[in-house]
């Protein structure tokens, strides 16, 4: 299994000394580096060329933050991991969107760092448990609500059986319904959903536009 080298961004001489030795105590990662100020991680970063970053957030000269954001374009296969104190909401989503691949809080266990960063290394985007509830709630306030076009049970059964790519008559058949009567409740779904064909009416009920 390949080493991964390992660059630590932290202002605290406590907590540098810790994350060093987390790191070092295991074969699989190497520490290449330490550095104490935003400054000096954007010129060290783009010198050594680490596979992973621990970033911590609150810098002295230049946020965690803004130096992901500036050294992502010019490392894109250097990862990061924000490695802080804050679990504020507003700094976990601008530190994914500046770059960062992970976001991890410092009170987690050893081990949770050192998965953290072998799964960054691998591709993936690990995060503590808090932080991902976070996540997934930020994504359900975002999604737009689905709009009420007042489909019915039966126009949806209607829908979803002509989504397989069944037949009028296979529906009608299906429904215990005549032809003439399952075209009536097309038409009052395309009424509904405004639209003139099939595809249309698939495609709107179902989200794809």
């Amino acid at each position: 299994m390949p080493i991964i080298s390992v660059l630590i961004v932290e202002d605290n001489p406590d907590i540098q000394l810790l994350l060093r030795t987390i790191v070092s105590r295991d074969d699989e990662y190497v520490c290449v580096g330490v550095v104490a100020t935003g400054t000096e991680a954007l010129r060290r970063i783009p010198e050594l060329l680490p596979d992973v970053v621990l970033m911590d957030i609150g810098l002295p000269d230049l946020s965690g933050i803004e130096c992901v954001r500036k050294l992502k374009p010019l490392c894109p296969n250097v990862e990061f991991i924000m490695c802080t104190v804050y679990d504020e909401d507003e700094k976990v989503f601008e530190s994914l969107e500046a770059g960062a691949n992970s976001y991890i809080l410092k009170k987690s266990k050893p081990e949770l760092l050192l998965t953290a960063i072998r799964e960054v290394h691998e591709g993936g985007s690990p995060m503590s448990s808090d932080i991902a509830r976070k996540i997934v709630a930020k994504m359900q306030r975002s999604q737009p609500p689905r709009p009420d076009y007042h489909i019915t049970p039966r126009e949806a059964e209607v829908l979803t059986m002509l989504s397989k790519g069944l037949t009028y008559a296979e529906v009608a058949d299906g429904l215990f319904i005549s032809v003439k009567t399952l075209k009536k409740h097309i038409y009052n779904i395309y009424e509904k959903l405004r639209v003139d064909n099939k595809v249309e009416a698939l495609n709107k009920f179902f989200g794809k536009y």
